[in-house]
């Protein structure tokens, strides 16, 4: 089945439409905030490191708490290379199919894998980033959620776990709706990988050269 339609970019309304969320980083030099979701995992995750480094890149990764436990080692190099990790709940639940208890628990679930992964390094790290799944969340989670975590969305959505899009268009999209601030979404999943490892060291390149650096959240 072809997925649905979806914006590349979210745009000044839906950032007006939704002010507690945030979707957009000003700045005062040309910045762009890379967010990776759904790792980490050995496969993918250590490729996004690699190509990373060679840009200089810094990225926030909203980490799966499942991942977390089950690839531990990925995770800390994640943490060593410098990078911020936020929360992305331990399952990848979606905040409308799921009771609010149950996801509450399980976006803890998550912090507390992080927290002790953080604490093996002997770092005591705060999370206080999160991002839903899906991007969706109730008004009421919204509230709840934002007490605790600085609720991240984005600016411009690659697109890259979007089987039916070509390589080519995706890097295309993703070039033409990034501005200094947007906060990018990537995916370092399985999923996502054939366009996500095509699409972001050709993105890299494209912006280091326009004068742009890459900063985490």
């Amino acid at each position: 089945m072809r997925f649905k339609p979806y914006p590349h970019k979210s745009g000044k309304i839906v950032r007006w439409l939704f002010p507690r969320l945030q979707w957009f980083k000003p700045s005062e030099k040309p910045t762009i905030y890379l967010t990776f979701d759904d790792g980490p995992i050995p496969e993918i995750t250590e490729e996004v490191l690699s190509i990373l480094k060679k840009f200089d890149a810094k990225a926030t990764f909203f980490c799966i708490g499942d991942n977390v436990s089950k690839h531990p080692e990925v995770f800390q190099k994640v943490v060593q290379a410098g990078h911020t990790i936020g929360n992305h709940t331990h399952n990848h639940l979606n905040g409308w199919k799921n009771e609010n208890q149950n996801y509450y628990e399980n976006i803890n679930k998550c912090k507390k894998t992080i927290l002790d992964e953080y604490s093996k390094l002997e770092m005591f790290e705060q999370v206080s980033l999160f991002r839903p799944p899906y991007g969706r969340l109730t008004p009421e989670q919204v509230q709840k959620i934002s007490t605790e975590y600085q609720i991240i969305m984005w600016d411009v959505l690659t697109g890259d776990f979007d089987k039916f899009l070509s390589r080519k268009v995706c890097l295309k999209k993703s070039i033409e709706c990034t501005e200094s601030g947007s906060i990018v979404t990537f995916h370092d999943s399985i999923k996502a990988s054939k366009n996500m490892l095509y699409v972001l060291p050709r993105y890299l390149e494209h912006f280091t050269e326009k004068g742009f650096v890459f900063e985490r959240l």
